[in-house]
């Protein structure tokens, strides 16, 4: 699997990161071991979680994504040296906490190397940000751990291009460690980074993971009528939204660019973002190995330049 630097962190994650939102979700624990196992057969070694997966689901707490992880690494001894564990603080944990304060950022932290059963978190994420406490204070938290062995990069999620601006030229001028990656919602359908969060990350060296690169599942075909939208939990909660004019424009595009290729739509859809000057790797999660080997030929093709004007005109 084809690497790529993850901005100027000296971390390398693969074409692709496996979204681990599914995990003791839509995904209970005999299929999360056998997805992951996949993930490291495939050369997928980027995991990428969040200590609030999955505080959504009825009897959640959050931290459940994170514990079936930390057993699977228990399970499979050797493969942490294999893995790269992307993990992220910030949002509310229930009954516990959220935000970005230093207090909160170490307490989180420590909880989230005992689910997941580790030393050192790889890349350590800002899930949201946190305008009541000084980026000053967040980003010396941040040190703090690195500083311990507890974490070896920081990135940031969800942060307007101008708050993540000030957090670079801050980092830049007090000598404190910066986010080296940012990711952000984007997709076929939501391309709203291209206007400002892009060019600072290109600019600035930052890379960009992207979530919600299948637009909730949407992009991979599924969901095509109001029938469908009763296939997944998903849904009537994230994909009744994409059932527009232009989504079946942009279906239609991939369908099209599908065919030429021997690949099914959401390979395509996860190509189309690696094709785009600036993205690092698009996150992606699966429910089932065979789901997972279709995000994997994504890393495989390349889109030529008529692939990607026709898909462009379709999502502009």
């Amino acid at each position: 699997m084809q690497m790529r630097a993850l901005g100027r962190s000296g971390l390398s994650v693969p074409r692709v990161v496996f979204g681990g939102n599914v995990f003791g979700w839509t995904a209970d624990k005999a299929m999360s071991f056998r997805l992951l196992d996949a993930c490291v057969e495939r050369g997928l070694i980027a995991i990428d979680t969040a200590d609030v997966y999955s505080a959504w689901v009825s009897g959640h707490s959050g931290g459940e994504s994170e514990t079936l992880i930390g057993e699977w690494l228990q399970a499979r001894p050797g493969v942490r040296d294999k893995v790269l564990i992307l993990t992220k603080c910030g949002m509310e944990m229930p009954g516990k906490g959220k935000g970005l304060s230093p207090a909160w950022i170490a307490t989180a932290c420590e909880a989230s190397l005992r689910r997941l059963g580790i030393g050192t978190i790889d890349l350590y994420q800002a899930h949201k940000d946190d305008e009541a406490t000084p980026l000053a204070d967040t980003l010396g938290a941040f040190q703090t751990l690195i500083q311990a062995g507890k974490v070896r990069a920081i990135g940031s999620s969800n942060y307007s291009a101008a708050r993540l601006k000030a957090a670079l030229d801050l980092s830049a001028a007090q000598g404190l460690p910066r986010f080296e990656s940012h990711q952000p919602v984007y997709n076929l359908m939501d391309r709203g980074i291209e206007a400002d969060l892009l060019p600072l990350c290109k600019a600035e060296e930052v890379g960009i993971i992207t979530y919600s690169s299948l637009a909730s599942g949407f992009l991979s075909g599924k969901y095509r009528t109001a029938a469908d939208l009763g296939k997944s939990v998903r849904g009537e909660r994230s994909v009744a939204k994409h059932m527009t004019e232009k989504g079946m424009r942009v279906l239609a595009a991939v369908d099209a660019v599908a065919k030429r290729h021997g690949v099914g739509p959401a390979a395509v859809a996860l190509a189309w973002q690696l094709g785009r000057p600036g993205i690092t790797a698009p996150i992606a999660s699966a429910t089932s190995p065979e789901q997972l080997a279709e995000l994997a030929k994504a890393a495989e093709i390349t889109l030529s330049a008529g692939d990607m004007a026709e898909l462009d005109a379709a999502s502009a």
